[in-house]
């Protein structure tokens, strides 16, 4: 490739929009040609970034917000991010951020529409509330949340909400978020979101599976539940009664280089996760254990046949009520917890 156009991508951050290209001399027809030749790949149109950076970005996050930002470059109306794409921006989890659009908010926008695959969302908010982030305006956090809330639906919402309590935000301020949306369509969701939320969740993941557990109607769900066993406190991830739920993630099995958390082998890994789930049936407690697959289609309703069944054992071999010793003992421990892998 060029070195003038790799320059350019480098002085643009690891952007370079067409217009940018032409007046530094490049005719139109080699961009064609790097595009077709896969040196350059197009984020958006008349956007680029080199193939190589491409490659580089994860499809969860720095794609989408490539995508966000190279729309930045090329819409000269007013606007300021808001809904997935303010959550990427704020690093608020989405439930799949590949399949995103980029969503910008225009005060004085009728309606809601699609343009050249951006949504625009004509809706009233404070230009004081607006903040930057790295050059890029957006709404903040408690009305992004309310926002999602609104568009996706309550999933999509609680998962958001979950994560900004984690964040710092307060119930508050979630609720004032949608306080002047009284007659803006989804704003019931708003509030069973808000009502909902548990800064416990560490993850989609863990909110998703609240939400799983919640569905069986056993009881009162606990996030972040700590039980000591051999001198050491272990979190579950929620509890009901005698039972706990664990989320499994594959980043429990890689080492940091490669993304994960890991401190041991995969194979150490799998073996005291074993060890763990007999030490705490030792102590009178039940697990069951879900993945990310659990929570859609098909697999959600074995999911939930699977879990039911496994609490229904727990119950049975356990009793519903948590002995006094485990309830005494969380009770020092509740609240102290810091963010790790879980049990």
């Amino acid at each position: 490739m060029e070195t003038r156009i790799e320059a350019a991508v480098a002085a643009g951050g690891g952007l370079v929009t067409a217009r940018c290209l032409r007046e530094l001399g490049v005719d139109p027809r080699r961009i064609t040609r790097a595009v077709r030749d896969r040196e350059l790949v197009a984020v958006r149109r008349g956007v680029y970034t080199t193939a190589a950076r491409w490659d580089a970005l994860d499809e969860f996050s720095g794609r989408p917000l490539a995508r966000v930002q190279s729309v930045h470059r090329t819409v000269s109306l007013p606007h300021v991010f808001s809904h997935d794409s303010a959550a990427l921006i704020h690093g608020l989890p989405l439930i799949d951020a590949r399949t995103a659009d980029v969503h910008l908010t225009r005060a004085r926008c009728l309606g809601s529409r699609v343009r050249h695959g951006v949504r625009h969302h004509g809706a009233p908010y404070a230009p004081a509330s607006v903040i930057d982030v790295e050059g890029l305006p957006v709404l903040p956090i408690a009305r992004t949340v309310a926002d999602l809330a609104r568009e996706h639906g309550y999933e999509a919402g609680l998962v958001a909400a979950d994560a900004a309590l984690r964040r710092g935000a307060t119930v508050r301020e979630l609720r004032d978020a949608y306080a002047d949306m009284r007659s803006w369509p989804g704003v019931s969701c708003c509030r069973a979101v808000v009502d909902d939320a548990d800064a416990g969740a560490e993850s989609a993941a863990e909110t998703l599976a609240r939400i799983l557990v919640n569905e069986l109607g056993i009881g009162p769900v606990e996030t972040q539940f700590p039980v000591v066993v051999d001198n050491r406190v272990r979190w579950a991830d929620l509890r009901v009664g005698c039972h706990l739920f664990e989320v499994d993630g594959f980043i429990k099995l890689l080492p940091a280089a490669d993304g994960g958390v890991a401190t041991r082998s995969a194979a150490r890994v799998v073996w005291d996760d074993r060890k763990r789930d007999r030490e705490l049936g030792a102590v009178g407690l039940g697990i069951s254990h879900l993945v990310w697959a659990d929570f859609f289609g098909l697999r959600r309703a074995q999911a939930l046949e699977r879990l039911a069944a496994e609490h229904a054992i727990t119950t049975a071999r356990f009793g519903a009520r948590l002995p006094d010793h485990l309830e005494i003992a969380a009770r020092r421990l509740r609240g102290r917890r810091t963010p790790t892998v879980g049990l």
